[in-house]
């Protein structure tokens, strides 16, 4: 079994950094590039386990929401990527490290 640990911890620093960047800074695009990223992490998940079906696009919930989402769909993958090569999950991460070092 893959050890998912790096990915929860680098989507748990950038949901929780989300979580306190003021309103102003999540309308001005921090909110979007969070939302792009939890789409992605959505999306991979989803064909992870569900290989064969069209994957669904994450709605966008609000600027006060993506940081959760970014949770969500971070955890998510972390348990798709239960079994799945080392590779994708230091891609994974260092999607995550690229966007927080853009915020």
């Amino acid at each position: 079994m893959l050890d998912t640990t790096p990915l929860l911890t680098a989507v748990e620093r950038l949901a929780d950094r989300l979580r306190s960047t003021p309103e102003s800074r999540l309308r001005r695009g921090a909110a979007a590039e969070g939302l792009a990223l939890a789409r992605e992490l959505a999306l991979r998940a989803q064909r992870l386990e569900f290989p064969d079906r069209e994957p669904r696009e994450l709605p966008d919930a609000g600027l006060f929401s993506v940081a959760d989402q970014l949770a969500v769909a971070g955890r998510d993958l972390a348990l798709a990527m239960g079994t799945a090569p080392s590779g994708e999950l230091d891609e994974a991460v260092k999607l995550v490290e690229a966007v927080e070092k853009n915020l």
